[in-house]
């Protein structure tokens, strides 16, 4: 474990970089700040160590951009219809930051704060925050645990927990924007991706909630059950890609019953890079990367629209208002835990 300082926040605060290494020399840079993804570096196929998350050079950067390079996301994830949640009987308004929608639990999310140390070891790093009554505007003070570990097999092993002492919600996830040919290598539409599911949450319109329904994935760009490029179908003519510009849909994971299921694998065009994802959940947002926007990465790296992609394991969106959906409350007593883990490897 390496520790080294990242920088300062705009408020003044130190923000400090946490490194794992494993013996195959893949590393993976973690800051207090947002529990945030900051590097995650390996070899490719040609020899060359590449980093394949997008990321900032300092503290300010993460703050001042709306794209949440790398954090950890909560208490909710996603959108939340209107702003606007009924729990117990008692209605509570959610800060609108996203067309009249809050979106990732709004400006004071888990993004947004700096993390304490539970645990640091040679190959995982435990993070932990108490989340205030109301300080999101959701009910319950809540106790968050986020654990990385990464393994001697390539994996980035991801694991959540939380307790809450009102009914609340609890939906966490990362928002690492991957790129597998290399953060800084441009568009991800040669990429090829897979999602194991055969149905998805279509989307009301550009606010981007769901209708309640869910679809078939048959004989859409929605289908990815076999392995093809991001970019192959994203310009297609079909009214839920127009809605949001591209994907930024949940999908309905095959077989999620609450075990680690596999969700999804990507390949890099020029890497050689893969990377498989399993989960618990029951979702996964797929973001395309629409509107990253023209921006400076780390390094000086040239950013842009599908820069890079998300795979957000997460219960549906809006599913604290929708009863079709699988509920992500958390009430007193219960323990919220789920797991994600990136599988990485490399084809030669």
């Amino acid at each position: 474990m390496e520790k080294t300082k990242f920088g300062v926040t705009k408020e003044g605060n130190d923000v400090t970089k946490y490194t794992l290494q494993n013996e195959k020399g893949m590393r993976l840079s973690v800051i207090d700040l947002g529990a945030t993804v900051v590097s995650l570096q390996m070899e490719g196929s040609d020899g060359v160590c590449y980093d394949v998350v997008l990321g900032y050079d300092s503290p300010a950067e993460y703050q001042t951009h709306t794209c949440y390079f790398g954090a950890i996301i909560g208490r909710n994830a996603n959108r939340i219809g209107g702003a606007k949640i009924a729990l117990d009987g008692i209605n509570y308004d959610l800060e609108q930051n996203d067309n009249e929608n809050n979106l990732h639990s709004g400006s004071r999310g888990f993004h947004a704060v700096i993390w304490n140390i539970e645990k640091a070891g040679e190959d995982s790093i435990t993070f932990s925050y108490v989340s205030k009554d109301r300080e999101q505007d959701f009910p319950g003070n809540m106790t968050v645990k986020v654990t990385y570990a990464l393994t001697e097999q390539n994996e980035v092993v991801i694991e959540y927990e939380a307790v809450s002492d009102q009914t609340t919600v609890a939906n966490l996830t990362n928002h690492c924007y991957f790129n597998l040919d290399g953060h800084n290598s441009g568009s991800v539409k040669e990429q090829q991706l897979l999602i194991k599911a055969s149905a998805y949450t279509p989307v009301v319109d550009a606010k981007a909630i769901p209708t309640g329904e869910i679809a078939d994935v048959t004989d859409t760009p929605m289908d990815f059950r076999s392995m093809k490029k991001i970019g192959a179908q994203i310009e297609e003519d079909f009214a839920q890609l127009k809605h949001v510009g591209g994907y930024d849909h949940n999908f309905c994971i095959d077989g999620a019953c609450g075990s680690m299921q596999p969700a999804a694998c990507a390949k890099g065009a020029k890497s050689g890079i893969v990377m498989e994802v399993y989960t618990d959940c029951p979702g996964i947002q797929f973001y395309a990367g629409n509107f990253i926007g023209k921006q400076t990465g780390k390094g000086g790296a040239n950013y842009g629209d599908r820069h890079g992609f998300c795979l957000e394991t997460q219960y549906y969106p809006n599913a604290v208002n929708e009863q079709n959906f699988a509920s992500p409350l958390l009430k007193p007593g219960e323990t919220y835990r789920t797991t994600t883990k990136y599988c990485f490897s490399c084809e030669r």
